[in-house]
């Protein structure tokens, strides 16, 4: 869609999806990979944000990547099998949201896009905003003027949170336009935060370039969007539907993993041995074994995967090709290649790639973990 004198035309949006964060907070784990990369009940968390995408009718989606785009671009590809096609922009540090405008400028030309924070993850998908954002463009097509002023320019995604200073908060006028963004603010004028959803059209170009570096030296989408409205434009807003989590950290991102595991649907295509239970919504892997085990759903139990003389509690997702015998665990997320032997219950942790879990000597009750790739751990 743009806007061709006072003609409004429709073309087809683009999607931008930003994975070039560092992801500090989940350190260790982010030492040595993808933030975005990082599962939920055994799907990268990147993989959701394209499929939403592809399911709203997006089919051109550029990835804002880092550090890590070797990994990405490794674990994405050209797109093709997201039925979407994929090009790859390098920022070359991490200047905020609002510079990753900038640096795809020319994928974006001036067309509409939806802009998508890479590890954020919505229960509603995005099909409903993206139609929503192009109505309220075609209703208000006859409005503006020859520079598209009075038309709804930006479409912001909004949610209730008990503690606003944390997050970019909007205040909204009596019109259902928002009227002000203030960033993390130290008393919030509302409970209202922005989502890592965003929708633009070719005025954003105009904002992200009239802007300055925050005291921080980044670029602040907060600071472009109010720039659109300090400049007459229409910035439009939707409430969420659903949950909403950012997973850049342990915990948020244990309790994506409990809410994704709450929606599947039990489908067993491994073995199960006659000596082990398999209770509930439990998604076990061509190729997985489940020895002399209980698996309780929710549950995800990857690929060529080995489960003997254990329990598997509710909301655990388990990578391919791991081994865990003589064991407990429960709510947790451990990634392929783990070796986990005769350990107490291990409870609440981020488990990752190759790494050793054994027990030692002196035992103890539970244990919560969060554990870089290729780490080996002996537990009391």
């Amino acid at each position: 869609m743009y806007w061709a004198g006072s003609a409004y035309t429709e073309r087809a949006m683009k999607g931008l999806i930003l994975s070039g964060g560092a992801g500090t907070r989940l350190r260790p784990l982010t030492h040595t990979r993808a933030k975005q990369l990082v599962p939920i009940a055994n799907k990268p968390v990147l993989f959701y944000g394209i499929e939403d995408m592809a399911a709203a009718g997006i089919a051109d989606i550029a990835i804002v990547v880092g550090d890590t785009h070797r990994e990405i671009r490794d674990a994405v590809g050209d797109g093709s099998r997201f039925g979407v096609s994929v090009t790859y922009i390098r920022q070359q540090a991490p200047l905020g949201l609002a510079h990753c405008v900038l640096t795809a400028r020319d994928f974006l030309g001036d067309d509409c896009f939806v802009m998508y924070l890479g590890d954020n993850m919505l229960e509603q998908g995005l099909a409903e905003f993206v139609e929503g954002f192009e109505r309220q463009r075609r209703e208000g097509s006859g409005e503006q003027d020859a520079s598209g002023a009075g038309s709804c320019r930006a479409q912001i995604l909004l949610t209730p949170v008990e503690n606003p200073s944390s997050f970019g908060v909007a205040v909204i006028g009596p019109d259902g336009d928002v009227s002000n963004l203030v960033e993390k603010p130290a008393d919030p004028p509302s409970n209202l935060a922005l989502v890592g959803v965003y929708l633009f059209d070719s005025a954003i170009h105009e904002a992200v370039a009239a802007i300055e570096p925050s005291a921080r030296g980044e670029l602040e989408i907060t600071d472009a969007i109010d720039w659109l409205i300090r400049n007459g434009h229409r910035v439009r807003h939707r409430l969420l539907e659903g949950w909403w989590i950012d997973t850049g950290k342990k915990d948020p991102l244990l309790e994506c993993n409990r809410l994704v595991l709450d929606t599947v649907v039990r489908q067993v295509d491994g073995a199960v041995d006659g000596a082990s239970r398999v209770e509930g919504r439990v998604v076990i892997s061509a190729g997985a074994k489940i020895v002399n085990s209980t698996v309780r759903g929710p549950a995800v139990i990857g690929a060529d995967t080995r489960i003997e003389n254990t329990f598997v509690g509710p909301y655990t997702s388990i990578g391919d090709e791991c081994v865990i015998s003589d064991a407990e665990l429960d709510h947790s997320v451990v990634l392929e290649g783990c070796r986990i032997h005769g350990t107490s219950r291990i409870t609440d942790s981020l488990i990752g790639q190759h790494v050793q879990v054994t027990r030692s000597l002196e035992r103890r009750q539970v244990s919560r973990l969060m554990l870089g790739d290729h780490s080996h751990l002996e537990l009391g």
